[in-house]
């Protein structure tokens, strides 16, 4: 499996630059890449066969817990 004549002329100027420059092509080329996405899993999921049994009140509980001690009045001074 032969090369293209892009990414050949691409080889040749990559070569040519110092290593910190080549080291600032590769970051750049890995930012074009996509960027590869774990499958999403269900919390039910993460908990199965462990004895956990969250429902909705709980969490809503939790959140109600947690935003009671946000410090608003100072949040926005």
């Amino acid at each position: 499996m032969g090369t293209n004549v892009t990414e050949q002329a691409l080889i040749v100027r990559f070569r040519q630059l110092p290593a910190e420059s080549q080291q600032e092509v590769l970051n750049f080329a890995k930012r074009l890449s996509p960027a590869r996405k774990l499958p999403l899993r269900s919390l039910e999921g993460l908990w199965a066969g462990e004895g956990v049994n969250i429902t909705d009140e709980d969490l809503a509980e939790i959140r109600r817990e947690m935003g009671g001690n946000f410090p608003r009045e100072d949040f926005f001074k």
